[in-house]
C-alpha cells in the first residue's frame, strides 16, 4: 500500500505558516481530488488515457502544492503511462487513490 506522506511542514510554508489557511487548502483540495478521481473512473470505463492523464496531471499538481507525496507520486506515475496510451497503470491502482483519499479525508 502507497503511504500518503503528507510534508505538513512543507504545506504550512506555502500556506504562509497560516493554519488556518492550510486547513481550507486541504479541504479545498479534497473536493478537487475526489472530482478528479471521478473523471479519472470516467476515462477507465471509455478507455481514454487522455481523461485518464488530464485527471492524473491535476491530482499531481495540486498534491505536489501540499506536500501530499503518496498522492503527488502515484498521480505522476499514471499521468506518465497514459502519456504513452496506457490506461493499465491507472485501473491497477485506482483503488490504492481511493483508500488514499479516504486517509486524508481523516486528518
Amino acid at each position: 500500500m502507497i503511504a500518503l506522506k503528507w510534508n505538513k511542514k512543507y504545506a504550512l510554508e506555502q500556506a504562509g505558516d497560516d493554519a488556518e489557511l492550510l486547513e481550507e487548502l486541504l479541504e479545498i483540495f479534497k473536493d478537487s481530488f475526489q472530482s478528479d478521481l471521478r473523471l479519472l473512473e470516467q476515462g477507465l470505463a471509455e478507455n481514454s488515457a487522455g481523461k485518464i492523464m488530464a485527471a492524473a496531471h491535476s491530482i499531481k499538481g495540486a498534491a505536489a502544492s501540499l506536500g501530499i507525496l503518496g498522492i503527488h507520486e502515484l498521480a505522476m506515475q499514471i499521468e506518465d503511462d497514459s502519456r504513452g496510451g496506457g490506461v493499465d497503470l491507472a485501473r491497477e491502482n485506482i483503488a490504492v487513490l481511493q483508500a488514499l483519499l479516504q486517509e486524508l479525508k481523516r486528518l
